[in-house]
């Protein structure tokens, strides 16, 4: 949509959300569904930021068992709900982990364990049933997979850029693209094309809140990561991936999997055996579009505590890459590997905390910090943020898919 100069003397709204990434858009459609009056204000033309440079997971089985699990898994039933009736491309094929060591093995063993004690139900698989649940896998070595099936692929580029139509359409969200906010008094915000007002703000800019309240970023020690990310062309024939596919130095990145016994093990061996994948932050998943293409990542490089907030390198690592892909090749085999894409993307992450959320003053509400995490919980996170700042008392609506004390994971 092309900017165009706002009327300064423009319709009140109840809301304004700044920024059109995924968070801000989760605002946005937990805003409208309350039948409030919604306008979403986006620095570019459209959503550039790490919204639309991810996997494209909705991935529960990262999170913490508990409390953050089943956060994911409301966030989850939303976007399962929204997706569908927004007619966007989606497959809820689920995810498999896959063991080629016999630490990974046992770590995943020791989850699945843990996992079935907090009440929630994954299957482990044995090296036949992997290969049949999945093309993708390298049988070479492998000796068992961890499968969930509430994982959820998207294609994030497709997801950011058609949700807003859908907001416009059914809920009467209206989007201004190409305006820069340069300060919000009162209940007025002033943008690089005129002034707005409305009764509350939401700034769900990501790494760009430096912009505005930098000082609230630096005394909460938020710090931003760099991630390498890779696309093939689109895969010859009808060949799918089949679930998300993740090895098992990802093990060693999601908090899910801090509990197991054995992680320490397969910890040590990694840092003893290829170093460079703790240098770089790399773990290794692949996920599959609606075109057929795959994306691989990832790496985290987090900035150097001595220099100045957001200093990131512009520039990728060919020998990021070059490690990324060849792990892969251990753990999965596809018809075409070639690169057809390389970026990079960054998000901002908290020290201490899953998110971070205040009023950075009266009607001005700020929720940030998500880290990688933000297509997986944006659309819990956002209906919690909007329940509990509008004072309602209760979203027992959301409650996971499974109304009992034990909520499916599979």
């Amino acid at each position: 949509m092309s900017p165009k100069p706002a009327d300064t003397s423009g319709p009140a709204f109840d809301d304004i959300v700044v920024g059109a990434g995924v968070i801000g858009l989760a605002h946005a459609y937990a805003l409208a569904r309350r039948g409030r009056k919604v306008l979403v204000i986006e620095r570019h033309a459209r959503a550039l930021g790490a919204s639309v440079r991810n996997f494209g997971m909705i991935w529960p089985i990262g999170q913490t068992l508990g409390a953050n699990m089943n956060l994911a898994l409301k966030s989850r039933q939303i976007w399962a709900g929204l997706l569908e009736r927004s007619g966007i491309w989606h497959h809820q094929g689920g995810s498999l982990h896959v063991a080629h060591h016999d630490d990974e093995a046992q770590v995943l063993r020791e989850f699945h364990e843990l996992a079935t004690q907090a009440g929630y139900e994954l299957e482990l698989l044995d090296a036949r049933a992997t290969t049949t649940c999945s093309r993708a896998v390298n049988p070479q070595g492998l000796k068992l997979s961890l499968y969930s099936r509430h994982e959820i692929a998207v294609d994030p580029r497709e997801v950011i850029g058609k949700l807003p139509g859908y907001l416009r359409a059914n809920y009467g969200v209206r989007f201004e693209y190409g305006q820069m906010v340069r300060s919000i008094d009162g209940q007025k915000v002033k943008t690089s094309a005129g002034q707005w007002s409305a009764r509350r703000f939401w700034l769900c800019t990501g790494d760009e809140t430096q912009i505005l309240y930098p000082e609230i970023l630096t005394r909460q020690g938020m710090f931003p990561c760099k991630l390498q990310m890779l696309r093939t062309a689109a895969q010859t024939g009808d060949w799918k991936i089949g679930p998300h596919l993740a090895g098992g130095l990802t093990l060693r990145h999601y908090t899910s999997f801090a509990a197991c016994p054995t992680l320490a093990e397969l910890k040590a061996r990694v840092a003893r055996e290829m170093p460079l994948m703790d240098h770089f932050g790399i773990h290794v998943m692949a996920s599959q579009n609606g075109r057929g293409e795959l994306t691989i990542g990832d790496s985290h490089e987090y900035n150097p505590p001595e220099e100045p907030f957001g200093t990131v390198s512009p520039f990728n690592t060919r020998q990021i890459d070059d490690l990324i892909m060849n792990y892969l090749k251990t753990i999965m085999v596809a018809p075409d590997l070639e690169i057809a894409e390389r970026w990079f993307g960054v998000y901002l992450k908290h020290p201490g905390k899953l998110l971070f959320e205040t009023a950075a003053e009266p009607h001005v509400e700020i929720l940030t910090g998500i880290g990688g995490n933000g297509m997986t919980l944006s659309m819990g996170v956002s209906e919690q943020h909007v329940a509990r700042v509008l004072g309602e008392a209760s979203t027992q609506d959301l409650a996971p898919e499974s109304a009992s004390t034990k909520p499916a994971l599979v």
